[in-house]
């Protein structure tokens, strides 16, 4: 949505603050002759001002609002998005856009944020340019995204950077296909980095879930331990080794059958069975981050369990595939893909999430469990 376009005005002196309830009148007047279409309504600016994990700045001139920036943070992660920039046609052309975006991209990395996305209409050619200008790049379309159904051309720019490490191996993207196969795509996801031949389709990802499954978790369908995703890893020539903070079945908190607690626990038996006898090493303890790095140096790939409530605020075991590490940030590639929601295949790949951060996100549960798979070419 984010769009402004130039005019010859020049203006007295600008303050720039934060919004507040009382800027509700303004901000919609300011919304309606901005833009035609797309309009943030007083709701939608009320919401943003009060309750939205976000940056919303105004810009005044002699008492009168003349521009708004909007910045949403992506929860648990280090992603910010510049949802709207509007500044008033008397306004134009005089720099008040680039102070509004300077001051939001400042405001994002205090936020300790690697990256700013935005988009903007292909026809804004005023606002693209500005973009480009300040160093955004297009790495994307979105099709049919604004409410006319024209698309939305998709920008991005590093705002943050790191003092040493950076992403050693490109990992190619696989979104998962069903909600309980984040396991099968991260496992994809490494043995083609390490294994280009490997093919990465939907036949071959249930093919892994049948091999690797818990058969029940919660109310679902299940998902994978790591023994069963290391096993499928061995059978394919591809050396795995597991760190697990637990022993014992997994993912059986939330089972309330006793049946299916029956059915997880000989499953877990079988696959700790089949564990030892393909001599897979088990670690009993959680990987920690610097350690996982040097595994990272070492040309390993990790796959580790986090919570998706520091994503969604819905508590589910998920795995994602680390692909990189370095003094502030852990980066991920996430297979939980939602493009109604702005989480693209680009959106997820090489995703930053502060350290302290993923510490957090990457226990599981009220046994705060903690699972790591590293995985290598087998020598």
């Amino acid at each position: 949505m984010s769009g402004t376009t130039a005019g010859s005005v020049r203006a007295a002196a600008v303050h720039y603050r934060p919004a507040a309830e009382s800027d509700l009148d303004a901000l919609v007047a300011l919304e309606n002759a901005c833009f035609d279409s797309d309009r943030l309504t007083r709701r939608n600016f009320a919401w943003m001002i009060s309750k939205a994990h976000a940056w919303f700045e105004v810009a005044e001139c002699e008492g009168e609002l003349v521009a708004y920036s909007l910045v949403l943070f992506h929860r648990g992660t280090s992603l910010a998005r510049l949802y709207s920039i509007a500044v008033s046609t008397g306004h134009r052309g005089i720099g008040t856009a680039r102070s509004l975006l300077v001051r939001a991209e400042s405001e994002a990395v205090k936020h300790d944020c690697v990256y700013m996305r935005l988009e903007v209409h292909p026809k804004n050619e005023r606002a693209i340019a500005m973009y480009e200008q300040a160093g955004y790049y297009r790495f994307g379309l979105l099709r049919r995204y604004y409410d006319d159904e024209s698309d939305a051309l998709r920008y991005e720019k590093r705002i943050l950077y790191p003092r040493s490490r950076q992403i050693r191996r490109k990992i190619p993207f696989y979104s998962q296909t069903t909600p309980f196969t984040c396991g099968p795509a991260c496992l994809m996801m490494a043995m083609k980095a390490l294994l280009p031949s490997i093919r990465m389709d939907r036949s071959f990802e249930l093919q892994l879930w049948r091999e690797s499954t818990t058969i029940f978790m919660m109310a679902a369908h299940g998902g994978c331990g790591p023994h069963g995703l290391a096993l499928a890893a061995h059978r394919r020539d591809f050396a795995a080794e597991i760190y697990l903070s637990h022993k014992g079945p997994l993912f059986v908190e939330g089972v309330r059958s006793a049946d299916k607690k029956a059915v997880i626990e000989i499953v877990h038996k079988d696959f700790m069975r089949q564990t030892r006898e393909s001599a897979i090493p088990l670690r009993h303890r959680p990987l920690a981050l610097d350690e996982m790095a040097r595994a990272i140096d070492d040309g390993a790939i990790p796959i580790t369990l986090v919570s998706t409530y520091r994503f969604a605020n819905s508590k589910a075991p998920h795995w994602v595939v680390v692909v990189g590490i370095d003094e502030r940030f852990v980066y991920i590639n996430d297979p939980d893909t939602d493009p109604k929601h702005l989480r693209t295949p680009t959106d997820n790949t090489n995703l930053p999430i502060a350290r302290k951060q993923f510490e957090r996100m990457s226990s599981f549960g009220a046994r705060r469990l903690r699972a790591t798979l590293i995985l290598r070419r087998r020598a």
